[in-house]
């Protein structure tokens, strides 16, 4: 595991969002790290240093003046002895003071006095998020070299307002976590790479829409993988309900032309993965108005027409990345359809899934499950791959992706 043996402090600030941090202490401890957690004199008004430290398993930090810390220079030694900081909560004021250099408190005299990375997840009102101080901090602590992860965008819980300025979900934290201390090789370094996710919506009237059955999960996690491999990945995601995948840059959109748009508008790239599930039609026109059903009239009409083909499009593009790869989710004749894609589209691999009941999977595991088995289809012939995790498929695609490409640049 990545963080294993690795040392961990986690300064929690003053935020409703310090809960979270509970839940981060067991997340990176289950993975093998060791952490100690420094709280600031806010945090301890949202969560207790008896949680913490039952669930850290060691001593919590509070005071930068306690007698009994500060005899060997403790804040010294705490900001040293770590692998990484993380700072979660990680405060408007938090910020501020790292920015400018104040180290009146044990938290920021820590973070002032480390020479280790940091990692910041930004908690707090999407207008204090918003606020010019704040940007400029943001943008100083960036400039030199304070990573981030978050904020996101939803329901704050302490006012009921929405908006940009929510924590990342503790997974999200450990992910950008073990990508920061991931020292493996990054086979893929400095490489682009374009990866669609997830199904598209196509409104029929404002409460309709066409779709096809897909969670994002497959195209998420290879998203992922693609970056723990030192990718710059570039993920075009449909509606889905799970969260951006650290260190990717998330392009959200809803229809198939959005789709489309967004993808081409990302070339030229080293390669391509196409895993969104693209609906294949669309309405004509979708209705402003909820469309009504009518006693004794019957279902109404509606014209369809055919959606853009973002496979064939790419594929074929004069700006084709030099590695395109499209999957395939059959019911029937599995590896025919999957060849056929190889020329149509214009692809060099097709990921070729059996959604059918007899796959042994089913059409609702393949697509909304976490397990997949899929078959790598080229002009050379099929390789059949077990059926595993969908983040060991994307893991063992995304090293395949590295091969590839680099077998090109012979």
């Amino acid at each position: 595991m990545i963080l294993s043996g690795k040392r961990i402090l986690l300064v929690i600030g003053g935020g409703i969002a310090a809960y979270k941090s509970l839940d981060l202490i067991r997340r990176l401890r289950e993975r093998g790290a060791t952490v100690r957690c420094v709280m600031t004199a806010a945090a301890q008004h949202f969560v207790t240093q008896l949680a913490v430290g039952a669930l850290s398993a060691d001593h919590v930090f509070t005071d930068l003046f306690d007698r009994q810390d500060e005899q060997d220079v403790g804040h010294i030694r705490l900001a040293r002895e770590a692998d990484l900081i993380v700072v979660a909560p990680a405060t408007a004021d938090l910020m501020a003071k790292l920015a400018n250099g104040l180290a009146g408190d044990l938290a920021s005299a820590v973070l002032l006095a480390t020479d280790k990375p940091v990692l910041m997840a930004p908690a707090m009102n999407p207008k204090m998020w918003a606020h010019p101080a704040t940007r400029r901090n943001h943008a100083t602590l960036r400039r030199d070299g304070v990573g981030f992860v978050g904020p996101m965008q939803g329901e704050m819980a302490e006012s009921g307002e929405a908006g940009e300025g929510r924590m990342a979900e503790p997974l999200e934290i450990v992910a950008a976590v073990e990508a920061l201390l991931d020292d493996r090789p990054k086979p893929l370094a400095g490489r682009k790479i374009i990866v669609t996710s997830g199904p598209t919506h196509e409104p029929i009237d404002p409460v309709r829409y066409i779709a096809n059955r897909s969670s994002g999960k497959q195209g998420h996690a290879i998203a992922a993988a693609l970056a723990k491999l030192g990718a710059d990945v570039r993920l075009v995601s449909g509606p889905v309900s799970i969260p951006d995948p650290a260190g990717v840059t998330t392009i959200h959109v809803e229809r198939a032309e959005e789709m489309r748009d967004a993808v081409e508008g990302l070339l030229p790239a080293d390669a391509a993965v196409f895993v969104a599930a693209v609906a294949d039609w669309r309405t004509a026109g979708s209705a402003n108005e909820k469309i009504k059903k009518v006693a004794g009239e019957g279902p109404p009409a509606l014209q369809m027409v055919e959606n853009p083909d973002i496979l064939a499009g790419v594929g074929h593009h004069g700006s084709r990345p030099r590695l395109v790869v499209g999957f395939a989710a059959e019911t029937r004749d599995l590896l025919k359809n999957a060849r056929a894609k190889l020329d149509k589209k214009g692809a060099d691999l097709i990921v070729a899934n059996d959604v059918s009941h007899a796959s042994g999977i089913g059409p609702a595991g393949v697509m909304g499950g976490d397990r997949n088995r899929v078959r790598i289809v080229s002009r050379t012939g099929v390789e059949d791959w077990p059926e595993m995790s969908k983040d060991e498929v994307a893991e063992r695609l995304a090293a395949l992706v590295a091969e590839r490409l680099k077998a090109i640049d012979v």
